[in-house]
């Protein structure tokens, strides 16, 4: 005879399931325009279209980046986008000012820079018995003594800027890698020796905070039948080396054209000119850091809240985070929730969040 909590892991999951199929037979066809479709509608993995061809739309947050931030730039960004049928909702300035006091970098990279600059060394998870392994010494005694910091921390405890803490960090003779973006380092300067995590990070940190310095940012919305994630991605903006991208990309262009564009070098897989999100919900997590959006304001905010993921689970997720994942034989897997999510429209994005909330 099963268990009572096998009974009730069994019941919570058809009522999941339940809730899914129900939300997705109202709720978003709500969302996506109403007018009707029933199972039909809910059984197709795209969100119906309404009497008037709406459909729930891709948001993305794009900006270009400070070392390709000039007027002919932004000018080209908002040429391209445009053209490729998407509509440019809001376009702002943010300073390195403000990118340096309210730390928006860092929670943009929150992966690397929690361990760089948000928290003090105490309290990253260090995996202590493969600290042991590496350095041959105890975690806890580490800590008792003050001989670890963040990237940050390292800054002011070397009495050093970040170019040269890059430059200590590189020279470093063990480095081990923890997890994904969580790098330590024994590092030695001025005739300390230190365990400083992800020091790597202030560089690029350096390039959006430094005096002077901006991003230019689009909030753009259009409609998946017109242009594919994928293809906003991969054949609008260019892949990561602009060198790779095809001819007229947004990426390509601005190396093909950079002296043009009063850029002072040739962008590369660095600085590659412009950033734009990886899916829907990579958006929404850029929009409510870069630009203060609220989740309930942001029409993909809202999908998702009236599929019944919560605003705690949402902000958790933005930054992020490892959870169960669903797929075939490795169903329940930890992975990260921004790569599972990727190249996906809307629609099918807000389902797999659907999906993967029920599992965690």
């Amino acid at each position: 005879m099963p268990k009572s909590s096998t009974i009730l892991a069994a019941t919570a999951a058809a009522l999941t399931a339940a809730v899914a199929v129900s939300w997705k037979m109202g709720n978003l066809w709500t969302l996506c325009g109403g007018g009707g479709g029933g199972a039909a509608a809910a059984n197709s993995n795209e969100c119906p279209a309404s009497d008037d061809g709406s459909r729930l739309q891709n948001s993305a947050f794009v900006f270009v980046k400070p070392h390709a931030n000039t007027a002919p730039t932004q000018a080209l960004v908002r040429t391209k986008l445009q053209a490729a049928g998407l509509e440019i909702l809001s376009e702002t300035d943010v300073t390195g000012e403000d990118i340096d006091a309210k730390k928006l970098i860092d929670q943009h990279y929150y992966a690397i820079a929690s361990k760089a600059t948000i928290l003090p060394a105490a309290d990253i998870p260090v995996p202590v018995e493969k600290f042991r392994e590496a350095f041959h010494e105890d975690w806890a005694t580490v800590v008792a003594e003050g001989r670890a910091c963040n990237a940050m921390e390292a800054c002011a405890a070397f009495g050093c800027d970040a170019t040269e803490l890059d430059a200590a960090w590189n020279k470093a003779k063990n480095v081990v890698k923890f997890g994904g973006g969580f790098y330590c380092g024994l590092v030695e300067k001025n005739n300390k020796a230190l365990y400083v995590f992800n020091a790597f990070f202030m560089t690029m940190r350096e390039k959006f905070v430094g005096a002077g310095t901006s991003i230019h940012c689009y909030e753009v919305a259009w409609d998946p039948a017109v242009l594919s994630w994928s293809d906003f991605r991969g054949t609008l903006l260019g892949p990561t080396d602009p060198a790779d991208g095809p001819a007229g990309s947004i990426r390509n262009t601005i190396l093909a054209t950079w002296k043009e564009l009063g850029l002072t070098a040739a962008p590369n897989k660095g600085d590659n000119g412009v950033h734009a999100s990886a899916s829907p919900f990579e958006g929404l997590a850029e929009k409510t850091n870069w630009l203060g959006a609220s989740l309930a304001d942001d029409a993909f905010g809202q999908a998702l809240l009236a599929a019944g993921l919560t605003e705690e689970t949402l902000t958790a997720w933005s930054v992020d985070p490892r959870v169960h994942l669903p797929g075939g034989d490795d169903d329940g897997k930890m992975g990260s929730l921004f790569d599972a999510l990727e190249d996906t429209n809307a629609d099918e994005c807000l389902q797999k969040l659907v999906e993967i909330n029920a599992m965690n």
